[in-house]
């Protein structure tokens, strides 16, 4: 079960329109992506942003509007999905009550008009390998989510696919028990080499266990990277408000790199990116459809807190950082939060240090600073 499956998927101008009472929805727009063989790639975003739509129509059960859908240079758009080779994993886990864990594992093998020892073989094998080795005689019913689930995996791994697509297959489990399964999928699926596409709107999920991540929004692929890379440079408001925790402080653009934030505190990012006149709307930006409109994004952890009081004598307020006031400090044991209303920002401000700052309490004013290469821009006309 070490062997490399290789092959490319590749999917290009993939787009789907559902013709609804109200008119024509796009539920995919003109998606282009290539997974590399092996990869453990995930469709990530809010409900309703396509991701699942896109995986479907990858394993043919939705018909692309158009686009084509590429694998080791075969299309499968053109495919039946029984023709297609592909393992699924829903949800429900979608297990037959009456048939044991065996039969149920075995199910794709014997459609498929595998002979008996080799079935056996191959599905004790996998059973054993996703520890539910001796329960092969075992009904559904007698299984616990995990197991259920486990057994699944095993039914549509058991056959060999091209790809392994998985829809979010841990919502039904419990947090503990959501965990411990996506490390063994994880595990399970660089142990067989197979090519596998995961949906899933919970973003911790995606980053502990993908290799690469597709960003989804209202049926557009906003962005495509490695998870740190994600994190540490999303290109857009959405990625970087949808990933993780982060700031926004109003801005203005000033002279050369330069961005001036709300309260006067000056600053110049090293990563720089569009902000897009739907985006400026969106969140509402101080400035939306000036050319000088601005937003700098900052994480938690690399947002800084001075007592208002502590600066040095003839040094100016502004460019000490933005004015705030801490409304809330929260220990919680590996690091400690801090919550600080301002006028520099779009919203309340999130501070994280991993242990409590001295001489800072709720209800204290305070200035808040950051380093140029710990903060992001996004640009008007960038």
């Amino acid at each position: 079960m070490d062997r490399q499956r290789h092959g490319r998927l590749q999917v290009a101008q993939l787009t789907k329109v559902f013709d609804t009472q109200e008119g024509p929805v796009t539920a995919v727009d003109a998606v282009n992506l290539e997974v590399e063989a092996g990869e453990f790639f995930s469709l990530l975003g809010p409900s309703g942003c396509g991701k699942t739509t896109t995986l479907r129509m990858i394993a043919g059960l939705e018909t692309a509007t158009s686009g084509s859908i590429r694998f080791r240079d075969r299309d499968l758009a053109s495919l039946p999905p029984a023709d297609r080779n592909l393992g699924m994993v829903f949800q429900s886990y979608a297990l037959f009550p009456h048939m044991t864990v065996m039969e149920n594992a075995a199910y794709g093998l014997r459609v498929r008009g595998s002979p008996d020892a080799k079935v056996k073989a191959r599905v004790l094998e996998l059973l054993e390998t996703l520890g539910l080795g001796g329960l092969h005689g075992r009904y559904p019913s007698d299984l616990s989510g995990g197991q259920q689930q486990r057994v699944s995996i095993a039914r549509a791994l058991a056959y060999e696919p091209d790809m392994f697509l998985l829809d979010e297959p841990l919502a039904n489990l419990d947090a503990k028990l959501r965990v411990q399964m996506r490390e063994e999928i994880r595990r399970i699926q660089k142990e067989l080499g197979v090519l596998a596409l995961y949906v899933t709107h919970d973003q911790e999920e995606a980053m502990s266990v993908s290799d690469r991540i597709g960003v989804f929004q209202l049926g557009t692929l906003m962005q495509v990277g490695a998870p740190e890379d994600i994190y540490r440079d999303p290109t857009s408001l959405f990625v970087a408000d949808f990933i993780g925790k982060i700031n926004f402080f109003s801005a203005a653009r000033a002279a050369g790199d330069g961005v001036t934030v709300a309260g006067g505190f000056e600053t110049a990012p090293t990563r720089r990116h569009a902000l897009s006149a739907r985006e400026a709307a969106d969140y509402q930006v101080q400035g939306a459809g000036s050319p000088h409109a601005a937003v700098v994004a900052v994480r938690p952890e690399h947002v800084t807190i001075t007592p208002a009081d502590d600066l040095q004598p003839g040094t100016e307020h502004a460019s000490r950082g933005v004015p705030g006031r801490v409304r809330r400090v929260l220990f919680l044991g590996s690091m400690t939060r801090y919550f600080v209303t301002t006028d520099g920002a779009m919203k309340e401000v999130m501070v994280e240090s991993p242990r409590p700052i001295p001489h800072v309490a709720e209800g204290m004013a305070v200035r808040l600073g950051f380093d140029d290469h710990d903060a992001i821009a996004y640009l008007a006309d960038a």
